[in-house]
């Protein structure tokens, strides 16, 4: 059986002084053709560690004692395992998980990756998984990015080096530029290093590249949100186009995000989200106004958006308005960012240091270390306990406010 590949051409154009640089996919027609000619698939067997297709219980019961002691698996994944995988002697699975030790794969990693390809354990540890561990080793991979790539997608390695990884490997390069950037790209959605480039990445690039999508979009989607360029293309043109009617513009990085966001999400989870912002009175509209300023917003829980609406709503008393002018809001963290600092705001506030006008945003956006310098250190001598409130160490009343004049306070 050969496969038939095709790509169709790829080109971004760059800032001066290189502006008719194109990204290079036509050079990697011919590694891509390699695949032809690459079996379907890749066996690991050897007459040393196997038996026959139906083992006797000796066999069987050295399997399952082999992935219970060695291995760590459960009683229950080794025998299920073991009817993928008949051992014989231990010389060949030791030497396997030595090597994966060797690069990275931890005790707890280990089960995990054994579960799903148990028959890595008779592959040819120098010539078929070395040369893959080394590759990978070689391109920027710490051992705790391999690890945890591995044992979430162990298939990886049954994927052929020169045919699948290499060629992969190098199309998505072209593209992103940097090895960091593949890296990124790999740990997000390690799948991406089982699909054809040609077949599943390509297409999406050239039909986001014609709706007038830059390189840098391009680059940040494959980066951050490898996931999506994966995504089946019916689904993918759909998503696109609901985007493109939401009122998107294709040239701002909103754009991808949006398309992430939905990407990831069902009709009806949609819907319900839709929702859970009508319960706290904002309309359609302004959902869809929240949505195109941050789309992320629809991609929270339904428990992380109640929490943090209630407590800026009812416990802070800021309206709807002024959360809805700096939507990002809704995913800081509420027990470390939003409460200590709507706290301290509170009290400045309150002691008159601050204008009561001031706007959400003024408090949430700004890194710890200036919010500190600007709220917090900058008014200690007016509040020597400013400190330990925004440190949750004592609380507003514990400062000697009333509460009456807590609850007299409102925002925007």
């Amino acid at each position: 059986m050969r496969i038939r590949f095709s790509v169709r051409r790829v080109s971004f154009l760059l800032p001066n002084p290189t502006p008719n640089w194109r990204i290079p996919v036509k050079s990697f027609i011919t590694q891509l053709s390699l695949l032809q000619d690459a079996p379907l698939s890749f066996r690991f067997f050897s007459s040393s560690s196997t038996s026959p297709s139906s083992p006797n219980p000796k066999q069987s019961s050295f399997t399952v004692s082999y992935l219970i002691n060695s291995c760590g698996l459960s009683a229950d994944s080794a025998l299920s395992a073991s009817q993928k995988l008949h051992l014989v002697t231990p010389e060949r699975p030791d030497s396997v998980l030595t090597l994966l030790r060797n690069y990275g794969i931890t005790d707890t990693q280990l089960p995990k990756l054994l579960r799903v390809y148990p028959t890595l354990l008779l592959a040819d540890p120098e010539k078929t998984l070395l040369p893959k561990l080394e590759f990978f080793h070689s391109k920027a991979f710490t051992r705790a990015d391999l690890g945890s790539i591995l044992s979430s997608c162990p298939m990886i390695l049954s994927r052929s080096l020169d045919y699948q990884i290499i060629p992969c490997y190098d199309f998505l390069k072209s593209i992103l530029h940097l090895d960091k950037r593949v890296v990124s790209a790999f740990k997000r959605s390690p799948r991406i290093f089982l699909e054809d480039v040609n077949k599943y990445i390509v297409p999406k690039i050239t039909a986001l590249q014609e709706i007038g999508v830059p390189e840098s979009s391009v680059v940040f989607l494959i980066t951050h949100y490898s996931n999506v360029v994966q995504v089946k293309h019916d689904k993918f043109h759909e998503i696109v186009k609901e985007v493109m009617e939401m009122g998107f513009d294709p040239l701002k990085m909103v754009f991808i995000k949006a398309i992430h966001v939905l990407a990831g999400m069902s009709k009806p989870t949609w819907e319900h989200k839709m929702e859970v912002y009508r319960r706290w009175g904002l309309s359609n509209h302004e959902i869809m106004l929240l949505f195109r300023a941050f789309p992320i917003c629809m991609s929270l829980s339904e428990k992380k958006i109640m929490s943090t609406m209630d407590f800026l709503v009812n416990k802070m008393g800021w309206k709807l308005t002024a959360i809805t002018k700096v939507p990002s809001t809704l995913s800081y963290s509420l027990e470390k960012r939003i409460i200590p600092r709507c706290s301290v705001a509170r009290v400045l506030i309150l002691k008159g240091l601050v204008k009561k006008d001031m706007g959400l945003g003024a408090f949430l956006r700004f890194t710890e270390k200036k919010f500190l310098d600007r709220f917090v250190i900058k008014y200690q001598n007016h509040i020597p306990q400013l400190l330990n409130l925004f440190k949750g160490e004592v609380g507003i009343l514990e400062l000697g406010f009333a509460s009456e004049e807590i609850c007299g306070v409102k925002q925007l």
